[in-house]
């Protein structure tokens, strides 16, 4: 009966049957973890280099890759896996004349997620897909875990946000949000220090608040028996620098305010802050052009680009205006401090907003300009 109860149990349960692969593996003397693989070409150079070969076409050019398998299936003698790495997909050609009984079987056995790495020829099959007829492989990595089926278009974004390794195993699109981040910071980096500017770190725990008007995150020193607070901006120390004589500094750094959450206020997020002696507004104004037009070439290969279904151009000079010049176009009158206080409360609430008794005329017509005007500016 506990022979039968077991037997079902790995039968129902993909984790206890990877579990137990994996004790069959350590068993039989082979280490299912660890090893180092070192391949010849990552799968989207291959798929570049031999984007012409033919249907039906074999080489005899051997190559070594190494990925995760991602979809297997199994066709008698025949066996068809989809593997992928860093850079894309490619399917493996399985034949058991090429691999031999023992170690066919033993790629029969993989589950999908397992790591490996790869020897073989490239070819193109009768139907067109490019594939590399495998020769011998190597387990790297068991995986005992099975990956999401469904995983495309998964409404649960908790899940998705939670387990973000998972996210970006079953998601291409937000692995490409990565690699367009990394380019954006490149860019930056490469803008900034080609404009003269000196990067540098400031210190995350600050004995005083500054830089900004936000609740901090508080943690214990214990060497100093004092509490210090998580920045909330860079703002003050490198101001400081600016002082001791540097002229051009800039840091990108993260900074936690312990605040609200929605999809735009994260409590832990990254600026990019910069100082710069001897400019004004008007230099400013041309530095924030320029990083912004490097960092989109950079992620993007162009200044046209699409977001949320709307075509912006980020190329050439952008356009310049106070928000007081935005808000009075939005409102279709004048909004200046030329105003009164009820004048601008009476313009706020024609336009759906809500004045609170505390507000100045500076904080009315800011709310002003987000109430006629912020959404409007889709073009830079």
């Amino acid at each position: 009966m506990s022979e039968t109860i077991e037997t079902q149990i790995i039968e129902d349960d993909p984790i206890a049957v990877r579990r137990a692969k994996r004790e069959a593996l350590l068993a039989a003397g082979k280490d299912p973890y660890g090893h180092a693989f070192k391949y010849s070409h990552h799968l989207a150079e291959l798929a570049e280099r031999y984007a012409t070969l033919e249907d039906g076409a074999s080489t005899e050019d051997e190559v070594k890759v190494a990925g995760r398998v991602m979809a297997k299936r199994d066709q008698g003698k025949l066996a068809f896996l989809e593997l992928r790495d860093s850079s894309g997909d490619m399917q493996l050609f399985c034949r058991i004349n090429a691999l031999g009984e023992d170690m066919f079987a033993e790629l029969k056995d993989l589950d999908v997620g397992d790591w490996i790495g790869v020897e073989g020829t490239m070819m193109r099959t009768k139907r067109g897909q490019l594939s590399v007829s495998v020769t011998s492989f190597e387990l790297l990595s068991k995986s005992l875990r099975p990956l999401p089926e469904k995983f495309h278009g998964l409404a649960d974004k908790e899940t998705r946000y939670r387990q973000r390794y998972v996210d970006l195993v079953m998601n291409r699109e937000v692995r490409d949000t990565f690699e367009k981040r990394f380019k954006v910071v490149s860019a930056i980096r490469r803008y900034m220090e080609g404009e003269g500017f000196y990067e540098v770190e400031t210190p995350i725990l600050h004995p005083i608040l500054g830089g900004a008007n936000a609740r901090p995150f508080v943690t214990h020193h214990n060497a100093l028996d004092k509490d210090f607070y998580l920045r909330i901006a860079t703002e003050l120390h490198l101001k400081r620098l600016i002082v001791g004589g540097f002229e051009k500094v800039f840091e990108i750094g993260r900074q936690f305010r312990n605040e609200g959450m929605d999809p735009y206020h994260n409590p832990e997020f990254t600026t990019m802050e910069f100082y710069q002696a001897f400019s004004d507004l008007e230099g400013m104004m041309e530095l924030t052009q320029g990083v912004v037009q490097a960092a989109a070439l950079a992620a993007c290969g162009t200044m046209q680009v699409e977001y949320q279904g709307q075509a912006v151009d980020l190329s050439g000079s952008w356009r310049r205006a106070t928000m007081i010049e935005l808000a009075s176009a939005g409102a279709g009158e004048d909004v200046s401090f030329e105003r009164t206080r009820d004048e601008l409360v009476e313009i706020l609430e024609c336009n759906g907003g809500h004045a609170e008794a505390a507000w100045g005329k500076g904080k009315l017509i800011a709310e002003i300009f987000e109430a006629v005007a912020e959404e409007k500016l889709i073009q830079p």
